[in-house]
């Protein structure tokens, strides 16, 4: 039997996989996104023709919960001084549902600027912009960029106008055309192939060690470990004798204890019990 680890020793791990985060892991993501310069210099490299001037908002783990609705949280979210709004998110594993999970993205994007009494013209005031970056191939073309919009299908010049767009990066990608070079260097951040050449990948990876020396941080992202590893150890404990779905719902309802959100809960089960959305969402209330 394996021996359970002291809360020092756990407290070490915790202490070292700090250490070791790059910036595709979700919590580093968010916090080197916090700096505003960097933020805007990727999104321009991100979408070199719109030319971003200023960042107004920027949240990270920003929380979308709507009443009686599955919800998000985004990794960054932010708005520029033309009120044009950008989502970004760091996607390390393929869950088969890139299309359905931006789908509904946009749909929350959305619910967050349309206010009640609202006429629907609002939402052409807030073009939206989903940027997704990927440690896979999504869609196996070996492109570094896909974006979509909607077009008519008899007429592919005409546009329909909603102002909705998505941009899914491959950080795997073989193939770059002379839009995709200013996020090059970033893609291959991604694959911890550190250009030192670069001034961009220099400033984040400064950054990086910035937000690893920083007391608060570290703490803050220790606690919220701590308190996921005791949920965790306790859901073990009560769904020990009691099978495995009474288990995950001990997990379940641990976590949820814990004020943890529910896509962070959906993540964590679906990678610790290997099961997918369909049967989490069955589990979680």
């Amino acid at each position: 039997m394996k021996n359970k680890l002291t809360r020092d020793e756990e407290i070490a791990l915790l202490y070292e996989k700090w250490q070791k985060m790059t910036i595709t892991s979700d919590p580093m993501f968010g916090m080197v996104m916090q700096n505003k310069e960097i933020c805007l210099e990727l999104i321009n490299r991100a979408l070199p023709h719109l030319n971003a001037k200023r960042i107004i908002q920027i949240d990270t783990q920003k929380d979308i919960n709507l009443v009686s609705a599955h919800r998000v949280r985004f990794d960054v979210y932010v708005r520029d001084d033309k009120n044009n709004i950008f989502v970004i998110e760091m996607q390390m594993n393929d869950q088969n549902n890139l299309p359905a999970r931006l789908r509904y993205y946009q749909e929350q994007i959305d619910h967050e600027v349309l206010r009640p009494g609202n006429d629907y013209s609002v939402l052409n005031q807030y073009p939206t912009y989903v940027i997704m970056f990927c440690n896979f191939d999504y869609f196996n073309r070996g492109w570094a960029r896909y974006e979509f919009n909607l077009t008519c299908t008899k007429d592919r010049n005409l546009k329909f106008g909603d102002k909705r767009h998505i941009i899914v990066f491959n950080a795997l990608a073989n193939t770059f055309d002379k839009n995709d070079q200013p996020i090059r260097d970033f893609l291959a951040l991604m694959r911890n192939q550190v250009d030192n050449k670069s001034e961009f990948i220099t400033q984040i990876q400064n950054e990086i060690n910035k937000v690893k020396q920083d007391p608060e941080r570290r703490n803050g992202f220790m606690k919220y470990e701590v308190n996921m590893m005791d949920a965790k150890r306790r859901a073990r404990e009560e769904g020990l004798n009691e099978g495995r779905e009474q288990g995950i719902k001990a997990l379940i309802n641990s976590l949820q204890e814990l004020g943890i959100d529910s896509s962070t809960i959906k993540q964590k089960v679906i990678e610790q019990y290997h099961l997918n959305e369909d049967e989490v969402d069955k589990l979680i209330k």
